[in-house]
């Protein structure tokens, strides 16, 4: 800490001539020690986070410490200055803000008669008790004051120093803070800009997504994702993902592995050959993360969904009457392994029932077997008249997804009855 190193320099006193220090001045290094211990502790306690509020809740409390009376932070943005915030101790012996907030907006600008201490003292005239605004300063930015103010005597040279060195230390995590915040902004608008919506579904397909990211991270999406994809004579494919790892890393894998998927499936190839194509463009790239993949080809018109899967669990079917029975599909290797090996199978899909795809952050908890987890999402029962919506919102709510320790994406889809005059016309579907 250079900071309490110039601290200890400037409290040096020089020894009388002779070498020793006088008898009335023989405790004063224990007392030294004593303050320095403190010192530390409180510096110590100063930036245990990346929270900016949190580093100046910290501040005040160590100026209370070292000072007692009141203490309290006002922040600068630009030129714009906050009011009192992170008040500790006494608080109603804080001066006038209006004075606090024009040393505040002065914090740092050069004055022929400024004195050559960094902090200020309540100018003697002004009513009010003892006061000392320190800047909050790291380089050649200001952050704002720090504000002690206390009954009885004003504030002694060492103790000013002593506040000066505390507000210091949290400048600088101050500093990081707001490079960290702006970090995460960047990296949560590019977050945005890859996780675009799914297609839009043909008309005779009612569809629903939800997507949950984990915990209470600030990390906006992960690998996770879903997709629907329009292809000829009125049938849709639907898409869920789960890309190895997590954050932005993953994102941008996810984002590749989307792109392959939208330009291979308008090909309407069968979903196991798109899966191999997939994994074929994604084992070419080195850097690329595996990934796992379940693709369901549905077509309302033959009532059957066609089912392929690369590594991923398999979906599970709302019965009319409520039940939840899981689909099987033939698994293969996830994406980006370049095995291959991928195969379909089809089942019936009656246009009231329900078809649930997820990701493994739905059903997973720690240290529980995945067979036991796939029968608490299978032992779910739903009763009729309920929308797509509100199936997902159900399964959510039971299995306490917003909770969950990874990103969960799930995609409901059920199909109505249309004419098929309606839809078709010389093989080609009219979508008006």
């Amino acid at each position: 800490m250079m900071g309490v190193v110039r601290w200890i320099q400037a409290r040096r006193r020089p020894l009388p001539p002779g070498g020793h220090r006088r008898e009335d001045e023989a405790g004063e290094p224990e007392g030294d020690a004593v303050r320095l211990e403190a010192l530390r502790a409180a510096a110590g306690g100063i930036g245990t986070t990346l929270d900016e509020e949190t580093t100046c809740a910290e501040l005040t409390r160590a100026a209370v410490r070292l000072t007692g009376g009141g203490a309290a932070v006002m922040r600068r943005f630009g030129k714009t200055v906050s009011g009192y915030e992170a008040v500790a101790g006494e608080s109603d012996v804080l001066p006038d803000a209006r004075w606090a907030t024009a040393v505040a907006r002065e914090a740092g600008t050069p004055a022929a008669d400024r004195q050559p201490e960094p902090w200020i003292q309540q100018p003697p005239g002004i009513r009010g008790l003892p006061a000392l605004c320190v800047p909050l300063t790291s380089g050649s930015d200001q952050y704002g004051v720090l504000v002690s103010a206390r009954h009885g005597a004003r504030f002694t040279r060492p103790e000013a120093e002593r506040l000066t060195l505390l507000a210091e230390r949290a400048a600088s995590h101050i500093r990081h803070a707001r490079a960290y915040d702006q970090v995460s902004q960047t990296a949560g608008d590019l977050q945005r800009a890859l996780l675009a919506e799914p297609g839009r579904p043909h008309p005779n397909l009612d569809v629903a997504v939800r997507y949950l990211p984990a915990g209470s991270s600030r990390v906006l999406v992960g690998g996770d994702w879903c997709e629907t994809v329009r292809l000829h004579f009125g049938r849709t494919l639907l898409v869920v993902g789960d890309v190895m790892g997590h954050g932005l890393e993953a994102a941008v894998d996810m984002s590749a592995y989307r792109s392959s998927l939208r330009y291979i499936a308008s090909s309407d190839l069968p979903p196991h050959r798109v899966l191999r194509q997939m994994d074929d463009i994604a084992s070419g790239e080195a850097e690329r993360r595996p990934a796992t993949c379940l693709l369901a080809r549905i077509d309302p018109g033959r009532g059957q969904v066609t089912l392929a899967s690369a590594g991923h669990l398999p979906p599970v079917l709302i019965s009319g009457d409520g039940l939840t029975t899981p689909l099987p599909v033939p698994v293969g290797p996830p994406l980006g392994t370049g095995f291959g090996g991928y195969e379909s199978a089809t089942h019936k899909l009656a246009p009231d029932q329900t078809l649930v795809l997820f990701t493994d952050g739905l059903v997973e908890r720690r240290g529980e077997d995945i067979d036991s987890s796939l029968a608490r999402l299978s032992a779910l029962r739903f009763t009729t008249g309920h929308g797509v919506g509100d199936v997902l919102d159900t399964i959510l709510t039971t299995l306490d997804a917003r909770h969950a320790e990874d990103d969960v994406a799930v995609l409901a889809a059920r199909p109505h009855a249309r004419q098929a005059a309606a839809e078709m016309l010389d093989g080609v579907e009219v979508t008006g």
